[in-house]
């Protein structure tokens, strides 16, 4: 990822997707106006925090990369595989649809999504000008949002796998993300084989093993047909002078906005 920087915002973009003159980002927290324990670019609505701060930060960081707030196209994320098509912003009087990722094909929407542990995906068709967000934590990894959002790319748009750019964003890394039996599970349900590097026993217990989301949604990734795929390995519980997370902060914490723009 690239470090960029306008004013007191700073952001993160991917050399690909920089390469292709996509607007993109991934906002660090900093720069924004919110008190402790939100401190700083807080843009999650739903955390306590004061709603005229959030909106601020969020102007704020749509400013960052050129973007006006009346771009925006957002959901409510609900740890789903519902994939939603943006025609139009959303005004901020309108209710969310509740999605876990969304794309469109129209220029000058920007689309928006809040994160804090979980997997930011971003993805992009050149061909086809088609951009895209996914959301996943545990639930959406097995659920396979991603894989709901390219086959969405697929039979909306008629993009074609192999021509699409994937990023996967900063987010919890597998030294900092415990899961119990019943999700493991699931992993082993979902990815078979594969589930042998993604779960992680680092004492031998089957009863808290180490569950590697990055890797889990880059094999989704590939297994649906994208061959471009550029990870951050930047752990949100790590840096949490950059990044909120939810499990590294007890829950006390914001969320960091992404966006995507043609």
């Amino acid at each position: 990822m690239r470090l960029n920087q306008a004013e007191e915002i700073r952001y993160f973009t991917f050399d690909h997707l920089d390469n292709a003159n996509l607007v993109h980002a991934v906002f660090a927290r900093r720069g924004g106006v919110s008190p402790y324990p939100w401190e700083s670019l807080n843009v999650g609505g739903l955390v306590g925090d004061d709603p005229s701060r959030v909106l601020e930060n969020r102007r704020r960081s749509f400013r960052a990369v050129g973007r006006k707030m009346e771009t925006m196209f957002d959901v409510w994320q609900v740890h789903g595989d519902e994939v939603v098509c943006a025609e139009s912003p959303r005004p901020l009087d309108v209710p969310h649809q509740k999605a876990d990722a969304i794309l469109t094909d129209r220029v000058g929407l920007t689309l928006f999504m809040r994160f804090a542990d979980c997997v930011p995906i971003l993805l992009y068709d050149p061909y086809r000008r088609v951009a895209g967000l996914a959301h996943a934590g545990w639930i959406g990894t097995v659920k396979q949002t991603v894989k709901a959002a390219i086959v969405a790319m697929q039979d909306k748009y008629h993009s074609k796998p192999g021509d699409i750019l994937a990023a996967i964003g900063p987010s919890i890394g597998m030294h900092h993300y415990e899961v119990g039996p019943e999700v493991a599970k699931q992993v082993r349900d979902v990815f078979g084989s594969d589930a042998k590097t993604l779960l992680v026993s680092p004492n031998g217990s089957e009863d808290r093993v180490q569950f590697d989301l990055w890797e889990a949604n880059r094999i989704i990734l590939e297994q649906s047909g994208v061959r471009q795929i550029e990870v951050a390995r930047v752990c949100t519980a790590c840096e949490a002078q950059d990044w909120y997370s939810h499990r590294g902060e007890k829950g006390q914490t914001g969320r960091f906005g992404v966006l995507i723009g043609l």
